[in-house]
């Protein structure tokens, strides 16, 4: 993967601007630890920082092609992964390639088809093309949301990068908050509207939608988005079908020129993608399949099971890997250096977030890193297969809100008078949600039941996938690390769509039909396990430090936090034996710890970011 930026301005000769061209690409050298380029010219400017995967001398950016007169300069930040197929349609048309990237088949592909190239493309993309023949800038994203790509205009200019960091290198963009952007902080947190930037002027180019710029203005569209439709198939149909679209997924994300390696925490999702991954080693003679999971120092010693932790992953990740005969490394988190990296984690989201959950994974594929570039990781089965607790508890179907944070008022209680009646967050949350129901594509007949459940699926993957896809994308581009997601190929994310909830949970279980999809690939033993999220420390140390940190905080008078929030509430909040210490406010992980994590994250943010109200 790769840091994109880039500015187009009418008025400003952009050849004399190159300065600011360097720090916005500096500001992305984590994405792209392995070169650099730019190119400038009067009206655009694009940079690029390299994470060398694929051809490693052919595949330099910011990369220009000529079809005519004319030229066309890409910066480029994913993969394709069906790049065979389009490179042998593109030379069937007279076209011959310089190297075997996929940056010069997708330059290629766009000076074929023009804005009719991206529907073509299979993988996980953030791109923009800047073409000289008519002074046109087009961008677009891929289907999921995997990679992200912020924008802003300021006055004449108009800037994007692939982090809120290559925008705020920028001169023109300063680091002002609203009190919309106030609201996704304080209440909607680590969730984030779709295509809201946080900062005052600053926007995410939504998944699935394409953007073109030049004189006569911006243009937004959407080029794709999910249909419903009924769904033909049988059980057994179906089932087969799952199983060959997820290792077909599996099997075309493997490519790459450099070390590729699974993350495995011994549940269903990544143990079926390390089993498809193994047995495309073995086919294919690439050697042993590495994988990697986390833990941390003496959980062992203090985990209880619980309704959305039933058990712990140690001796499931050695079950899987011993099966799949893989050579597997677990990285342990020691306290202290997660207590530490709740301040990285910030600096690489350039928000706050999802506290130690992020901290820990940052930590994570820093490890991962020594040994791997690229890495194949289980997201996303939660959300298209209804793996989450709440798609089966009554009262988060019933409710008329994010299902994933029924508890908001754990939150907002701990807000200044001043900051709730300028957000005013019950409406803020409301409208929020009532905006994204209006999006769902309901199927005409449907029963009550599977239409609520079609709202679920959609809020789901707008808004809870996004959030982990972020946190995902952030924690190991900042270490350079490349994750790629197979959950997330938009052909299973669209059959799945209209699989009905009751074959989704066939067998009485969560994700029934990927469980059933996957008889045969794993032990029966794994393919019954109950779901696990991702684990967090349960050490009382952990909680200790960060209580002792915000603490502090509190007793600092300059401390940027304090206007925002009740101080006696937040004190009384933090005392050891709190009961909504033991609740989750979002998600399945982030409880009591974790919202005192989350608000020393926030005041990290405010202070380094220097962030001013407006």
């Amino acid at each position: 993967m790769c840091g994109i930026a880039g500015w187009v301005d009418w008025d400003v000769d952009l050849t004399q601007q190159r300065p600011t061209l360097e720090d916005m690409a500096a500001a992305l050298a984590c994405r792209g630890p392995d070169a650099a380029g730019l190119w400038l010219s009067p009206r655009a400017a694009l940079a690029h920082r390299r994470l060398i995967v694929v051809d490693p001398t052919g595949g330099g950016q910011p990369m220009i092609r000529r079809k005519g007169e004319y030229r066309y300069i890409i910066t480029y930040n994913g993969e394709l992964y069906n790049t065979p197929e389009l490179r042998a349609e593109l030379e069937a048309r007279g076209y011959r390639f310089q190297g075997h990237s996929d940056t010069e088949v997708l330059l290629t592909a766009y000076m074929e088809w023009g804005k009719e190239c991206v529907p073509r493309l299979n993988g996980i993309f953030a791109f923009a093309i800047w073409g000289e023949a008519d002074q046109t800038l087009f961008m677009a994203r891929d289907r999921l949301g995997v990679k992200p790509l912020f924008y802003t205009q300021r006055g004449s200019a108009f800037i994007f990068g692939s982090e809120l960091k290559a925008l705020l290198a920028h001169p023109g963009v300063q680091p002002e908050v609203d009190a919309e952007g106030l609201a996704e902080i304080f209440v909607l947190a680590p969730g984030r509207t779709p295509g809201h930037g946080v900062f005052r002027g600053v926007k995410e180019l939504r998944p699935g939608h394409c953007l073109v710029y030049n004189r006569r203005g911006m243009h937004i569209y959407r080029y794709w988005a999910l249909e419903s439709h009924p769904h033909p198939d049988d059980l057994d149909t179906t089932a087969r079908k799952v199983g060959w679209l997820l290792q077909d997924a599996v099997r075309r994300q493997l490519v790459a020129d450099v070390p590729v390696c699974t993350l495995l925490s011994g549940g269903l999702d990544s143990s079926a993608i390390s089993a498809f991954a193994a047995a495309a080693f073995q086919q294919n003679g690439t050697g042993q399949l590495r994988t990697f999971s986390v833990d941390y120092m003496e959980n062992d010693r203090y985990f209880r099971p619980n309704q959305f932790e039933p058990d712990s992953d140690a001796r499931w990740i050695e079950r899987v890997a011993h099966f799949l005969g893989a050579h597997h490394r677990t990285v342990l988190i020691d306290t202290p250096h997660l207590v530490e990296a709740l301040s990285a984690a910030v600096r690489a989201r350039d928000l706050p977030g999802m506290a130690d959950v992020d901290a820990s994974l940052l930590l994570f594929c820093r490890e991962v890193k020594k040994e791997a570039t690229v890495a194949l990781s289980g997201e996303c089965a939660d959300e298209i297969f209804g793996g989450y607790p709440w798609f089966r508890k009554e009262d988060a179907l019933a409710a008329h809100t994010f299902p994933w944070a029924l508890n908001t008022q754990e939150r907002t209680r701990l807000l200044s008078p001043e900051l709730l009646a300028m957000i005013r967050p019950e409406e803020y949350v409301a409208q929020r949600y009532r905006d994204t129901l209006t999006e769902v594509p309901h199927l005409q007949g449907e029963n009550p039941r599977e239409a609520r459940m079609r709202e679920m699926f959609y809020l789901n993957l707008n808004w809870f996938m996004a959030t982990l896809l972020d946190r995902k994308d952030r924690m190991s581009m900042a270490t350079g690390l490349e994750v790629r997601v197979p959950f997330c190929d938009h052909r299973l994310v669209e059959y799945a769509w209209n699989i009905p909830w009751e074959m989704k949970s066939c067998g009485g279980m969560e994700k029934g039909i990927l469980r059933r999809a996957l008889a045969g690939v794993l032990p029966q033993e794994v393919l019954l396990r109950r779901k696990s999220p991702y684990p967090k420390t349960h050490h009382p140390a952990y909680f200790a430090a960060v209580r002792r940190w915000l603490l502090d905080i509190l007793d600092d008078p300059t401390s940027p936090l304090l206007p925002f929030i009740n101080l006696e509430a937040v004190r009384q909040f933090a005392r050891l034996d709190a009961p909504a210490m033991k609740r989750p406010w979002y998600g399945q992980l982030m409880r009591g710890p974790q919202l005192l994590a989350y608000l020393i994250q926030v005041d990290t943010w405010l202070r380094e970011y220097r962030v001013v109200v407006r």
